[in-house]
């Protein structure tokens, strides 16, 4: 189930109209965004600008700018600050160019402003349906803008590549890039190599089969799409790579998709000539349910190579072989020259989600070595001449039939939060978490269904009652940090310790800082050689995007999106807020040295009690209730129908009061336009009962819970 801040919402089955106009041969001023492939690869020398998603084509999200340093950073304040018109996750890095601002929000809106004065210039709203929510598990976020010959290009969560003039913000051309009648959709910032736009999509869990393309940036007019998983063997094959990957595949893995989408990670490195991209994980999740034997399922979890000119296939290298913790490889890839064996060798370096940091060269792929930089039990290490992990045996819960408790969980050690590297210090800054997730098999006739999350595993064990006591030592053992990490050496430089996970990216600088926005609500300047913290912000609100850098007029500035949100927030909600999470508060935050300018006293926070209605049902609709909502409902709505800060939290919803209210919209859809849409096609009006008589025994047992509790700590 899905809902707005405003009301308790459910999920429904979408099928969004695509229609693209015919593409058309713009003419646009360049006036704006007056960017071209020239600037591209010299966006190394030019610090002012701040012109691709990781500032320059490698990915390093380093700044030459050092008016902001260790020794004045303290004089850093606030410049400038715009509020945010979407109460949801934030996830994008501003673009700036020539003094003008570009950033994304939440539902890919787009906005222009002066980056000196905070000035709005333009905004662009694609409209999209919210009812896209069943599509898409981690909260409505957009990662970014590319920009490009006086046009901005946003990839919007319905699954569309538009182009917008940068003066006007005028639309320019709009192609669909998802397939008709697809599930997926699109959270991640594209990238232009060549004159093309690249983008990917995301859906994993979502009857999906990944793919990167490319779209001519004129016209928009598709160049090449390279497929990630191989598809029906009955038909023609899309390319050689392919060929080779069906052969790690078995039973009849193409009707469930396959996975492997590239909803993040893109890196072009002019030095290869080569795009490197991450894939997600194979599709479900349980191998017992898309292979009738053992096998590698290429090209998921892996790094792919290509070349940029025709979309063909490079190298690849899969970091989780047969992977079945979800541990996608779509995290951001950075590329750089480190001493090999005391020779400097072209690498690509890589943090997944899978909790080891690897180091690869980046012509041929070939493995160069591969540490923990977090904690690990799904594997004892990588082998060192293949890079391969050493499952150890327990991991495997579809064989041995046991839960099992991974390490880390399926949200990663590190996941799109953005990290960055230092070539002063030689470190690359992580920001990581630490949080276990629980694995077990679902039942051997698990089926998938037409929509939903398929994942093939019994998600009822974290659906089920979870008092508050369980779930504050849930909490305790659910942490974060950044660590500075030593990618020669394979060793954690320095560690800065958070009570949370889900803390935001970074930015390195050559100032001798990196920057990183806290769950917890601060925005902070740490010494990029020694982690020692010089200055913060409050924010009053999560920060989980990664800052970025540019000047103006000989002015150097700092700035971030602040907006606490995504799936940590949606699915952790129980465990966020004994964290102590700061609500959703979007905005742009904007600093520079002598900055003076506040931001405005925030709202008082909204509290209600738990007052639910007496539990009238059974104990087999509880548990009936307890499988359905996990099967579904949990992606959004939490662990234990408990919410974090982005929707309200179902055990206060009013409609719990009236079955036929409840069945109007959890049935019927009735607030499918906020986001709650109705799942008749896939529920029963039975089966959406049992999941009220499972919230409504939720709600009661917490009740009793916070009720003992106050009259513990009143000492009665």
């Amino acid at each position: 189930m899905r809902h707005s801040n405003r009301a308790a919402l459910a999920i429904c089955v979408l099928a969004l109209a695509a229609c693209s106009p015919k593409p058309e041969t713009p003419v646009v001023s360049a006036k704006n965004a007056n960017v071209d492939d020239g600037r591209l690869l010299d966006a190394n020398k030019d610090g002012a600008n701040w012109m691709s998603y990781g500032r320059t084509y490698d990915e390093q999200r380093f700044s030459p700018l050092t008016q902001v340093d260790e020794k004045t950073v303290s004089g850093l304040g606030l410049a400038w600050s715009s509020d945010l018109d979407t109460a949801r996750g934030q996830e994008a890095t501003p673009i700036v160019v020539d003094g003008v601002m570009y950033v994304s929000t939440a539902w890919s809106m787009v906005k222009a402003y002066d980056a000196a004065t905070g000035k709005a210039l333009w905004s662009y709203d694609p409209e999209v349906p919210r009812e896209k929510l069943v599509d898409v598990c981690c909260d409505a976020v957009n990662r970014g803008v590319a920009v490009y010959k006086g046009k901005v290009y946003v990839a919007t969560i319905a699954g569309h590549v538009v182009a917008l003039d940068a003066d006007t913000g005028k639309v320019v051309w709009d192609q669909t890039s998802v397939p008709p009648d697809s599930h997926m959709a699109i959270t991640g910032a594209p990238r232009i190599v060549k004159g093309k736009v690249l983008i990917g999509a995301a859906g994993s869990e979502y009857i999906t089969r990944g793919y990167l393309a490319a779209f001519d940036a004129e016209t928009g007019v598709e160049a090449w799409r390279f497929y990630t998983v191989p598809g029906d063997p009955s038909k023609p094959s899309e390319g050689k790579h392919l060929d080779a990957a069906a052969k790690t595949w078995s039973g009849e893995w193409w009707k469930l998709g396959g996975g492997g989408t590239v909803w993040d990670s893109i890196t072009y490195d002019p030095e290869t000539d080569l795009v490197y991209f991450g894939t997600a994980n194979a599709e479900p999740w349980n191998p017992a349910f898309r292979n009738t034997k053992e096998g590698d399922n290429l090209y998921t979890a892996s790094i792919v190579a290509i070349h940029p000119d025709t979309g063909e296939y490079a190298w690849h290298f899969q970091e989780t072989p047969e992977d079945r913790w979800d541990f996608d490889s779509d995290q951001q890839i950075i590329a750089a020259t480190l001493p090999v064996n005391g020779t400097p060798t072209r690498v690509v370096m890589h943090a997944p989600k899978n909790g080891f940091f690897y180091v690869l060269d980046a012509k041929s792929g070939r493995f160069i070595s591969g540490k923990a930089f977090a904690t690990v039990n799904w594997a004892s290490g990588l082998d060192p001449v293949t890079g391969r992990p050493n499952v150890n045996p327990e991991a495997r819960y579809e064989i041995t039939g046991k839960p099992f408790v991974a390490l880390p969980s399926a949200t990663g050690a590190h996941t799109w939060n953005p990290m960055s590297f230092s070539p002063t210090t030689g470190l690359v800054y992580i920001p990581t978490n630490e949080a276990g997730f629980l694995y077990t098999s679902a039942n051997k006739d698990w089926k998938p269904t037409k929509i939903g999350f398929q994942v093939g595993i019994d998600l009822t064990l974290t659906a089920g009652t979870v008092d508050p006591k369980s779930s504050a030592a849930a909490a305790a053992a659910n942490t974060g940090a950044l660590v500075a990490w030593d990618p020669v050496t394979q060793s954690a430089r320095w560690t800065v310790k958070y009570p949370g996970p889900w803390n935001g990216g970074t930015l390195a600088t050559a100032g001798n800082l990196v920057f990183q926005g806290t769950a917890g609500g601060e925005f902070r300047a740490y010494t990029a050689d020694t982690g020692k913290q010089l200055w913060s912000f409050p924010t009053q609100t999560g920060v989980i995007a990664a800052p970025m850098t540019y000047s103006v007029n000989g002015t150097q500035y700092v700035a971030v999106l602040a907006g606490w949100g995504g799936v940590w927030d949606l699915t952790q909600g129980d465990v966020t807020r004994q964290s102590g999470i700061i609500r959703n508060i979007s905005r742009v935050l904007v600093f520079r040295i002598g900055g003076n300018a506040a931001l405005p006293t925030p709202p008082p926070t909204a509290t209600s009690v738990l007052d639910p209605p007496p539990f009238t049902g059974t104990a087999a609709q509880v548990a009936d209730g307890a499988t359905l909502y996990s099967n579904k409902c949990i992606v959004c709505h939490g662990v234990a129908a408990v919410a974090g800060a982005l929707v309200t939290d179902i055990r206060h919803s009013a409609a719990l009061n009236s079955e036929k209210q409840w069945q109007l919209i959890v049935h019927d859809g009735l607030l499918k336009e906020k986001g709650m849409v109705g799942w008749a096609g896939e529920y029963t009006p039975e089966q959406i009962e049992a999941i009220r008589q499972y919230i409504i025994r939720r709600a009661n047992d917490d009740k009793a819970f916070e009720k003992q509790a106050k009259a513990k700590a009143d000492g009665n």
